[in-house]
């Protein structure tokens, strides 16, 4: 007969309650089965034993501390905290083109915002470019007597000086090409001239000797050249036509070629084709941004024009400029006085 489903619900028999007479899991009563507890004692953590575990005491903590287990397992001594707080600076990047370095609009340095390492370089290039990079002199200089300077002083510094005065120039050269252009501004037959004022390079001059220049065309630099006649000729036609098929020619203007005269590198500069003899060849100058509009350019052409030569003096007019900016062009003609300077090229060099 099928039993109820109430009867596949009931609970087991309850086992039987344990009295006093069973002791550490021996039970009294010798037909039942014997159960055996037994405890295995893990292997001491040799870092709880405080190192080598020569001291009897710490290794005898340590044992009691592993046989209470992981769980109920608590340090013997408090730890320190460290009461001073460590701040760090965080940044929200929301699409800024400079979010992870910052160039500087005066220098052009790059650096990470925020860091104190690249902010302290950075102050530290500023000043170099700004004011000159510092220079606390040299116990044996090539002073150039100037009676102009006041406080300030102009230094010569050629190829087989010292390599303290070379590495000097190195570094002001790094400095001027940032702004010149690398690669180009010295080589070994040059002449370096140093402008030293409140224990700062504000100014440097390199000059080279070459064997010839040219005469700017005075009429170049106002950006009016005169055009050569060119002669008339028939009108050609701007179509060309195959059966059905029309052809629109395009006209493209060009320039007039300056036959004759000679166009340099710079571009805008025309000068003549014959060549003049020259001596002395200013091959870059620069002067920091801090320091300028203070005649720096000026000393330092007039040393260079006095001491280049040994035993002779330049005029004004017999300085040549080599690749003159905008910059250079005006100060090329107010210098010499005249929009009819001299330029020479690379290929002018007399070395």
């Amino acid at each position: 007969m099928q039993q109820k489903i109430s009867s596949f619900f009931k609970s087991p028999d309850p086992s039987p309650a344990f009295d006093d007479s069973i002791v550490h899991g021996c039970c009294t009563n010798k037909n039942e089965s014997e159960i055996r507890i037994t405890y295995k004692r893990r292997a001491p953590n040799p870092d709880s034993l405080g190192g080598s575990g020569s001291d009897g005491g710490s290794t005898g903590k340590a044992l009691e501390r592993s046989d209470l287990g992981d769980g109920l397992s608590k340090p013997l001594s408090r730890k320190v905290l460290n009461k001073k707080r460590s701040y760090a600076q965080f940044h929200l990047e929301l699409g800024q083109s400079d979010f992870l370095l910052r160039t500087c609009t005066t220098c052009g340095f790059k650096y990470a915002a925020g860091d104190e390492g690249d902010e302290k370089v950075h102050k530290a290039f500023h000043k170099n470019y700004t004011h000159g990079i510092q220079f606390k002199g040299w116990r044996k200089e090539r002073e150039i007597r100037m009676p102009s300077l006041q406080g300030s002083r102009i230094i010569l510094v050629l190829d087989d000086d010292p390599a303290p005065q070379r590495n000097k120039v190195q570094e002001v050269i790094k400095m001027m090409e940032m702004e010149l252009g690398d690669g180009w501004i010295f080589h070994k037959h040059c002449k370096v001239y140093l402008f030293v004022d409140s224990h700062r390079v504000a100014g440097c001059l390199i000059a080279e000797p070459i064997k010839k220049a040219y005469k700017v065309l005075s009429r170049s630099l106002d950006g009016k050249p005169e055009a050569t006649p060119r002669n008339k000729a028939r009108p050609i036609s701007n179509t060309l036509q195959f059966g059905e098929l029309i052809f629109q020619r395009e006209l493209v203007r060009r320039t007039p070629s300056a036959s004759s005269s000679e166009v340099l590198e710079a571009g805008v500069i025309l000068c003549e084709e014959e060549a003049i003899p020259a001596l002395c060849g200013i091959r870059a100058i620069w002067v920091s941004p801090g320091n300028r509009r203070k005649s720096i350019a000026s000393h330092l052409l007039d040393a260079a024009r006095k001491t280049f030569c040994e035993g002779m003096e330049l005029e004004h007019s017999q300085m040549a400029f080599s690749q003159p900016t905008s910059a250079g062009k005006a100060l090329a003609s107010s210098y010499t006085g005249s929009n009819s300077f001299l330029v020479y090229k690379t290929s002018d060099l007399n070395c």
